[in-house]
């Protein structure tokens, strides 16, 4: 291959009914990863990938270990399909930063599997004790969009794009961000979310989080992760912890990630998950970049041609 990759993890929000489905059908490696999963959890994770119904694959305990298992079957299709594939680097969106981890070898995949699930069970937990939500800001200067947050108690919870800055925190005070925007000419736009994610809402389940990632040792990744939580690579055991903790409640930098990545030079990009809002992110971070976006095995055809294997 001419040049190495950068591999993208899709993060809570991207998760579709049949996911994985069709991918498992058509390619042996990935179906091992996929089917893998339900005998490390305590349910049928395929099943609710498979068949839905939308509200079930939606509850956070369930998306996210199905994002980071889908994640992690189109990596296993697309190093089968280019056994050359060069990763220089990978990032992740919340909790893809995880499957990122897991693709450089930072956690097995099982190791990672049951850390998603418990961080997928304690933010879910965190939603149903609280009453929060999060807004979409969409085009506002960023100082602008914080002193909004500040005027109205809320927390900034991603940088998504320039120009898209996510808000998050209790319901009403959600409320009186969308109103305080309209009346300063900004655009706001509420999200169809269970809570108030990368919010201070959210701190129980950082917590008890922590106590997960202290049980266990992460190793050398094999490239550099990018965390969201400071938008460069992280170094050794304790820090992949920390940021991934803090990552919880603080804010999701992926705008700044992007920036980071594409000063280093990189030029080729992959997403590994379905959707392609990451892709969709990156072209607005920087128009005209090299991004393929795999889900299943027509795009991952797709995929493997345009990057020339």
């Amino acid at each position: 291959m001419s040049k190495p990759v950068v591999l993208l993890f899709s993060g809570q929000g991207a998760q579709a009914v049949g996911m994985g489905k069709e991918l498992a059908a058509s390619s042996a490696v990935a179906r091992t990863v996929l089917e893998s999963a339900d005998s490390v959890l305590d349910f049928s994770l395929t099943q609710v990938m498979y068949e839905g119904p939308m509200e079930e694959l939606t509850r956070t305990s369930r998306c996210q270990p199905a994002l980071y298992v889908h994640g992690l079957a189109c990596l296993a299709a697309l190093k089968e399909a280019v056994p050359g594939l060069e990763i220089a680097a990978a990032a992740g969106l919340s909790l893809g930063e995880f499957t990122a981890h897991a693709a450089a070898g930072t956690f097995s995949f099982e190791e990672g599997l049951r850390l998603v699930a418990r961080r997928g069970f304690f933010m879910e937990e965190a939603c149903q004790a609280t009453h929060g939500s999060m807004i979409a800001m969409l085009g506002g200067e960023e100082e602008a969009v914080r002193q909004l947050a500040a005027d109205c108690d809320v927390d900034m919870a991603n940088f998504n794009t320039p120009g898209q800055i996510v808000l998050s925190g209790a319901k009403e005070n959600i409320v009186k961000t969308a109103a305080l925007a309209k009346e300063r000419g900004l655009r706001g736009k509420e999200l169809p979310v269970a809570g108030a994610y990368h919010s201070r809402l959210m701190i129980s389940a950082q917590e008890k989080l922590r106590a997960e990632l202290m049980a266990v040792t992460p190793g050398v990744p094999a490239f550099p992760v990018v965390c969201n939580l400071e938008a460069r690579p992280v170094e050794g055991a304790d820090d992949i912890r920390r940021t991934l903790e803090l990552q919880v409640t603080g804010s999701v930098r992926w705008a700044q990630s992007m920036e980071y990545l594409l000063a280093q030079g990189y030029e080729r990009f992959v997403e590994l998950g379905p959707g392609g809002q990451l892709a969709g992110m990156l072209g607005r971070i920087r128009k005209g970049v090299e991004v393929h976006s795999i889900s299943d095995p027509a795009s991952l055809e797709k995929a493997v041609a345009g990057l020339g294997a």
